[in-house]
């Protein structure tokens, strides 16, 4: 078995920044058990799987295909950068011709355009519900000991649980908080939360207010201890910020050590576009 393989930085224009996905091109069916075996030895927060969905498809001319996305422990029903990745792969080492693709996923369809600064994701838009701090105590303690806390929502479709901390707390704060991901499989075991988001209100500064909020996520239910940029927690949070915020436009910064930026844009149709660049660092051929 020969596979091409990639590996992209998304969410960010340079290399080593932004969040590292596995891209892998499948020209036949692919054993079941064969995906996650590869995303194992890949051992990044997510390895993808463009599929041709017809014989007579190819990399260069179609513009459709299936995506699907593996952790090192779990396949997941979606994930932002891997496809972002995805795209980058598609378009810039395969050359495909179309300006815009559709993969089709766990989460429906999903499309990936060509922008001037990078591409942008067509995304399903998650509301986020008040959640009872009593029922999620425990878990918050766990991850965040005291830490001061304004309000917590809880998004049923993804299974994400949002903290949003005190507004007396900066970006600083927020990047280097000790976060205590390992215990929180044990201590949240209903299967109810699949991912901790801790976001912060961005900073006003001078005349322009550079981020309009910023998070930091956890996935130890899935394998993945702090994903350094995630594009399915900002299904949930363009929701709720746009609610708080009173905006349909925001620029975001997920503050894990390596960073990442997204444009969000939330669309009449009640979905999100969501952009951002991509660097291709690695490109080979797996075999096995």
């Amino acid at each position: 078995m020969k596979l091409p393989i990639f590996i992209a930085d998304a969410f960010t224009a340079k290399a080593f920044r932004g969040n590292p996905a596995a891209v892998c091109l499948l020209e036949n069916k692919l054993d079941e058990d064969m995906h996650q075996k590869i995303a194992r030895e890949m051992n990044l927060s997510e390895t993808a799987f463009i599929r041709k969905l017809h014989p007579t498809d190819n990399f260069t001319q179609s513009s459709c295909f299936g995506l699907r996305w593996f952790t090192p422990a779990s396949e997941v029903p979606l994930c932002g950068h891997a496809t972002l990745a995805s795209a980058a792969v598609l378009f810039h080492k395969m050359k495909n011709v179309n300006s815009t693709i559709t993969f089709v996923t766990l989460s429906g369809e999903l499309k990936a355009r060509r922008a001037e600064d990078g591409i942008v994701l067509d995304l399903p838009l998650y509301p986020a519900h008040p959640q009872d701090f009593l029922e999620v105590e425990d878990l918050i303690k766990t991850a965040i000991g005291n830490t001061l806390v304004q309000d917590i929502r809880y998004s049923p479709d993804t299974r994400k649980l949002l903290v949003r901390l005190s507004d007396t707390y900066n970006r600083s704060f927020l990047e280097s908080l000790k976060v205590n991901t390992q215990n929180l499989p044990q201590v949240e075991n209903t299967g109810k939360v699949k991912g901790l988001i801790l976001t912060l209100k961005g900073e006003h500064g001078g005349q322009t207010q550079e981020f309009d909020f910023y998070s930091r996520y956890f996935a130890p239910w899935v394998g993945v201890a702090e994903d350094p940029v995630t594009g399915s927690a900002h299904t949930v949070l363009s929701s709720y910020w746009s609610q708080q915020l009173g905006k349909k436009v925001m620029h975001a910064f997920q503050c894990s050590h390596r960073g990442g930026e997204l444009k969000i844009s939330l669309r009449p149709d009640g979905r999100v576009d969501i952009e951002g660049g991509a660097a291709l660092v690695l490109e080979g051929t797996l075999t096995a």
